[in-house]
């Protein structure tokens, strides 16, 4: 592989397996306080929600998405994996998630400091991690709540760590094939570190990459990540970047129509699957923003089955709605 000029710009969505669309709407956007942007279904499994969580559009870099299997085994975070997605969160902050999360049930797992930040891990009920990182420069506009105030609320994703045996693979795609540079490297408990960040990218732009022989392997299941996703502006981007990968010798899907962006996959030599979203065109194509996540909407081809979707599928309540 050789040093190719990419049109990524950072992350566009994590999307993650759960055992349920009600603990998910409770979790993120009630303790979390994310907006709840999308209620659509798997396009494989009409019969499973696909919900999307983040900041007031579901704008690329903030949106977490999840596939609630109600009968999915628990899975093991681990190598081959997203092993934690990262969070913003204003600097002074993590006094308050600290107890509010505790306070909701939460698992704490971690205080630590990491490349000079100050983070707080913890586990969401199916075990997926997730950190809220410290910033201070982060100027994206916070969806806020009730309980959660603009000046403690999270701004969208910081990044990523995918943890691997050996990260060599990875970090030939991340600097050679989309423009990613190495900034540090931290000694961790188990193995090293490895931080990536685009150049002008948004504001989801770092990826860390944790490396190590004793790291546990991951196991695909309820409380890990399915795929990660980078942003691309547009087809011919997404298009331009097809070529790269296909070029340095990866299977790539072709372009797939997801109604909300456009994405093609591939699978990394660490086993994590990574797909390449465009920005075009967002979650306002089917619903005004202030309706966002109100109705069921489905794939085209799903829906001359609606009646039989509708039924299947579980009724959900948002935080402060009536039971």
């Amino acid at each position: 592989m050789t040093t190719t000029t990419s049109p990524i710009q950072g992350l566009h969505h994590v999307t993650a397996i759960s055992t349920s669309a009600q603990g998910n709407v409770d979790f993120y956007a009630g303790v979390l306080g994310l907006r709840f942007v999308k209620k659509t279904v798997n396009f494989d499994d009409p019969g499973t929600y696909h919900l999307y969580f983040g900041d007031e559009l579901g704008r690329p870099g903030s949106a977490i998405t999840f596939f609630p299997w109600e009968n999915a085994y628990r899975g093991q975070v681990g190598t081959g994996q997203v092993s934690i997605t990262h969070y913003s969160v204003p600097e002074g902050s993590l006094a308050f998630w600290r107890e509010r999360l505790s306070s909701n049930g939460a698992r704490l797992i971690a205080e630590e400091a990491i490349f000079g930040e100050d983070r707080l891990v913890a586990a969401d009920p199916d075990g997926l991690l997730i950190a809220l990182v410290a910033t201070a420069d982060d100027e994206r506009e916070a969806w806020t709540t009730n309980e959660i105030a603009a000046d403690v609320a999270i701004r969208g994703f910081h990044g990523a760590t995918l943890s691997l045996r050996d990260g060599e693979g990875v970090a030939k795609i991340l600097t050679e094939l989309f423009g990613y540079e190495k900034l540090a490297e931290e000694t961790a408990r188990v193995g090293v570190v490895i931080r990536f960040a685009v150049p002008n990218g948004n504001a989801a732009r770092f990826i860390d990459l944790h490396v190590g022989d004793e790291l546990p392997q991951g196991v695909e299941g309820a409380g890990t990540v399915h795929h990660i996703a980078f942003s691309v502006p547009d087809r011919a981007a997404q298009k331009q970047v097809q070529e790269i990968i296909a070029k340095a010798g990866f299977h790539v899907t072709p372009q797939i129509d997801r109604d909300y962006f456009h994405a093609i996959y591939f699978r990394t030599p660490g086993g994590v699957l990574f797909e390449v979203a465009t920005d075009e065109p967002g979650f306002t194509r089917d619903e005004e923003a202030h309706h966002l996540g109100e109705g069921l909407k489905l794939p085209t081809q799903h829906e001359p089955l609606r009646s039989r979707i509708e039924q299947v599928l579980p009724k959900l309540t948002l935080p402060g709605a009536a039971a």
